[in-house]
């Protein structure tokens, strides 16, 4: 697993918050590192429209794009994609 996400309640009367994480050590490109950031608050902002009322923060825990270069590939993005989807 790739991510940590953290949930917290949202206060009362107030919108919940996304915090994202993704340390230039573990994501060399600054190219792939805005790409997974825009990828995870897509994501986020869907559910928290939909039933997730939570504030989040979500944070890149291993090394990606190693085996490629340090570039991120469209399988890797996929596999990303379905982990955060999992875990919310």
């Amino acid at each position: 697993m790739f991510w940590g996400i953290y949930l917290a309640p949202a206060q009362e009367g107030s919108k919940p918050d996304l915090g994202v994480a993704v340390a230039k050590k573990l994501a060399k490109r600054a190219v792939d590192r805005n790409r997974l950031k825009r990828m995870i608050r897509e994501l986020i902002w869907a559910a928290q429209k939909g039933d997730l009322n939570k504030d989040v923060v979500v944070k890149l825990k291993k090394p990606i794009g190693r085996g490629t270069a340090g570039r991120l590939r469209k399988k890797e993005k996929e596999l990303l994609r379905s982990q955060i989807s999992g875990l919310i």
